[in-house]
């Protein structure tokens, strides 16, 4: 029990700390730009290129689609900064020192992201609804909202798994900008996933962020969350897998870190 408490304290000190420093350098004019002002941008850009490009969809396909994507930016950017963080201040090799329990430490950098990616995607529909039109009349906001949640949670798992590779790379950037953006592309926001080659629908389906829009397009629609509750358990579990991934090789790297002498060079 006394172990269970000390962990579950670590977990939140872990998710607290690592976001405060994560921002702790940044003004908030900086970070009401990202959470705010980049939305809007993502949006409109998207929507009206869509819709005047002969994108062929209407104005929500490409609303919920973008605000749904927002997640990354905490989920890939924020978890990814917040691992390898540790790495650029120099303290990764306290980090591996530390006894305190791994898997804790690992998913405690990921809690807080969850909720803010949420926020994003709230500040995305809204800025829908106000310049674009987006009819939420039909939505069941609740059920909206444990969509939101699922997807922010998925994305967060490919952003651990990111995170853990970006402990091997110099360029972090390039490992965020590329997974970024090939969501943008591949996940359904911006291009219906039908229309892609079929060889490509199976990478859109390996990823997070599929499911997760697709469902909250469907309930915006009207359509009820329980004949979307699989898709949503699929979303769910894919999260999950990356997580799992991410810490596998989050644990392997310390394993060789240790192994060759590298902590300052990993």
């Amino acid at each position: 029990m006394k172990t269970l408490i000390r962990n579950t304290q670590l977990f939140f000190q872990s998710a607290y700390l690592s976001y405060v420093a994560l921002f702790h350098w940044l003004r908030p004019a900086q970070y009401l730009a990202t959470k705010v002002v980049n939305p809007l941008w993502q949006i409109m850009f998207f929507t009206l290129m869509g819709i005047y490009g002969s994108g062929g969809e209407s104005a929500s396909f490409y609303v919920i689609g973008n605000a749904l994507v927002l997640t990354a930016l905490n989920g890939i950017f924020g978890v990814t900064f917040s691992i390898t963080g540790e790495r650029w201040t120099g303290t990764l090799p306290y980090l591996f020192g530390t006894p305190a329990n791994r898997l804790t430490l690992f998913l405690g950098r990921s809690l807080i992201h969850i909720f803010d990616g949420m926020i994003g995607v709230v500040i995305g529909l809204t800025w829908g609804v106000l310049l674009l039109n987006l009819d939420l009349s039909q939505t069941n906001l609740l059920e909206l909202l444990l969509i939101i949640l699922i997807t922010s949670f998925s994305t967060t798992g490919l952003g651990l798994a990111l995170g853990s590779l970006s402990l091997v790379t110099r360029n972090v950037m390039f490992v965020n900008n590329t997974a970024y953006f090939g969501l943008l592309i591949l996940s359904g926001a911006n291009i219906a996933v039908e229309k892609l080659p079929a060889f490509i629908q199976k990478i859109s389906y390996s990823l997070p962020l599929t499911r997760g829009i697709y469902s909250a397009r469907a309930v915006v629609s009207g359509i009820p969350l329980s004949e979307l509750l699989p898709l949503l358990g699929t979303e769910l579990a894919i999260g999950m897998i990356y997580a799992i991934l991410g810490y596998f090789l989050f644990t392997a790297f310390e394993y060789q870190a240790k192994k060759h002498g590298t902590l300052d060079v990993i």
